[in-house]
């Protein structure tokens, strides 16, 4: 059986993370990815550490089994060029600031004229209208500007806090790559392309839960609160004898559950807590007198005891104990990309799991700079060698 997208051929503009990311999980899907770079210099993660014997591993990780052709999109030529790939694709990725590709020529209006059936994604840090749109944008401002800072963090050390990782780009890549998904699906019934215009800071807005209808009922910005829940208790960390471990009680069973493991039965019937709604209201009288008792036992104890009874749980494991986890290595999500400079690099596997993408834990080659040049523009577009050559010396490639 095919992949799902294996007939879909991507044209991908993008560079660093949101982009790239979103375009690593469509050939994941069986996408055909042709990764457009700029001649010598390339992505701009291919500078970002960490580094192998001179190579990134940043760039290695979110660019596994593309293809890369180098093109100068600001030399005449290549925007020529640009525009015969664009005719033998289905869509095309950029994460450029808006108004970038219009100054190159080579906008929506254009791109959908030269190709009608062309799906063209654009991610950027605040869309493609609105006062800000021309505002540059990296991750931590998307963070900031969305509000996930301030929710994140102690209230008793009151500093904002950047959660630690790119939440900004992968949610925009992953919202990025949902609208593409619908795009391909809508096209087989119009016959049309269209643009997908994604936000940075509107994915923030979107993946905020239930901070603003807080808000809305509590009259007042919520605050950060360490590492609980803000409705549901107890759910979070805690300290046992000798390190920290997470339960989540997401209903009044799990919580008699949790009394009984516990042996503190005087617990479930209490009014202070007998449901979670008491709890939560409480829970400045709840949560001390589970970590006296939290504290009495090892993490491997409680753990045990919390697996017998059924009780959601989890010790916190380091990256090292990640990278061991045995339910992670029998879903195959670890898998290897390989360079001539790093060797074999194990980087996160693919978690969309589907019977028609056999799990690949397989090596795949990451591209050089412009490595695919020759098949694409004799293949794609008739080019002699000569002319690549001669293309390559004029700067164009």
């Amino acid at each position: 059986m095919s992949k799902p997208l294996e007939n879909v051929k991507i044209l991908d503009l993008s560079r660093v993370l949101a982009g790239p990311f979103c375009t690593m999980l469509l050939s994941d899907l069986g996408a055909e990815v042709i990764k457009v770079e700029m001649p010598e210099k390339g992505d701009d993660s291919r500078q970002f550490g960490p580094f192998k014997n001179g190579r990134s591993l940043y760039f290695m990780s979110i660019n596994r089994g593309k293809k890369s052709i180098s093109l100068n999109l600001k030399n005449p030529k290549g925007k020529e060029i640009l525009l015969k790939l664009v005719k033998n694709v289905d869509v095309l990725v950029e994460n450029f600031r808006p108004g970038t590709m219009e100054k190159l020529g080579i906008g929506w209006d254009i791109l959908h004229k030269t190709n009608p059936k062309l799906i063209y994604a654009a991610s950027s840090g605040f869309g493609h209208t609105g006062p800000y749109s021309n505002k540059p944008s990296y991750d931590i401002l998307a963070q900031a500007m969305g509000g996930i800072m301030s929710i994140t963090g102690w209230p008793e050390i009151n500093k904002p806090t950047r959660v630690g990782m790119s939440i900004g780009d992968i949610t925009a890549s992953l919202f990025t790559a949902i609208g593409i998904n619908a795009a391909l699906y809508q096209r087989t019934f119009t016959g049309l392309g269209q643009k997908i215009d994604i936000s940075m800071l509107d994915c923030q807005l979107a993946i905020l839960e239930n901070a603003m209808l807080r808000y809305q009922v509590e009259g007042k910005p919520p605050k950060p609160i360490g590492n609980r829940h803000p409705t549901i208790t107890p759910f979070q960390a805690f300290k046992a004898k000798d390190d920290y471990f997470v339960i989540g009680i997401g209903n009044d069973n799990l919580w008699i559950k949790l009394c009984e493991v516990i042996d503190h039965p005087e617990l479930i019937n209490d009014p202070r807590f007998i449901n979670n709604k008491n709890r939560t209201t409480n829970i400045d009288i709840l949560i001390p007198l589970l970590e006296n008792i939290f504290a009495t036992k090892t993490v491997n104890e409680w753990c045990e005891l919390f697996e017998n009874s059924g009780i959601p749980h989890s010790p916190i494991n380091t990256i090292d104990k990640v990278m061991e986890n045995p339910q992670l290595k029998a879903r195959n999500m670890f898998a290897e990309v390989f360079s001539p400079e790093t060797g074999k690099v194990i980087i996160a596997g693919n978690p969309i799991k589907m019977s028609s993408i056999p799990d690949e834990t397989n090596i795949r080659e990451v591209p050089e700079i412009g490595q695919h040049n020759i098949d694409i523009y004799t293949h794609w577009l008739g080019l002699s060698e000569e002319d690549i050559i001669n293309l390559k010396k004029e700067g164009v490639i």
